[in-house]
């Protein structure tokens, strides 16, 4: 049976700042460099083996992953687990601006310059359906909480509600086509 394991990154800079990340490369805290150390610990204490593991090409996901391949492998760069560029919104605060969650109901929206999510979904799609030609292959994706969503709609019609928080690890079956938040 393919599994997937979805890593979101450690706590970042913007986290803190309550800023919108999107595409802009923001480092980990020294707090999130703590919690990829401690989620490598954690994916091998319950046994995790991955086949592979792929990473944003993003800073926080990026080192993310190399904190965790320390315990788990080598991991290796996906370009399109991405975040989504949210095109004039990246670096505002807060996160939760009404106006911003206004704007992300519209899935075709591309933000002024941005990404639309129909454009996300597209390229984590191509990528899952690829994983999942692989039978009896686990991957760990390390990306973000955008990517996150897009990755849940993949296994179940739930989006817009789904988040998780950083360094959690969340998996999935490609068989059962659900997904469970450890």
């Amino acid at each position: 049976m393919s599994k997937l394991y979805f890593v979101r990154h450690g706590e970042s800079e913007w986290n803190v700042a309550d800023k919108i990340c999107g595409r802009t490369d923001i480092p980990l805290t020294k707090r999130g460099h703590e919690q990829a150390v401690e989620t490598g610990k954690k994916i091998v204490a319950e046994g995790i083996k991955a086949d592979d593991i792929l990473y944003s090409p993003l800073l926080r996901a990026a080192d993310t992953a190399k904190h965790i391949s320390e315990m788990t492998g080598i991991p290796h760069m996906e370009p399109r687990l991405i975040e989504q560029n949210f095109g004039v919104w990246e670096g505002t605060s807060p996160r939760n601006a009404p106006e911003f969650l206004k704007a992300k109901k519209d899935f075709l929206n591309r933000y002024e310059n941005g990404e639309s999510m129909f454009q996300v979904a597209h390229r984590i799609y191509g990528l899952l359906d690829e994983l999942k030609a692989q039978p009896d292959k686990t991957y760990i994706l390390v990306a973000h909480n955008g990517i996150a969503r897009v990755v849940k709609s993949y296994f179940s019609d739930m989006y817009a509600a789904f988040g998780v928080p950083n360094c959690s690890v969340t998996e999935f079956s490609f068989e059962e086509k659900k997904g469970t938040c450890k």
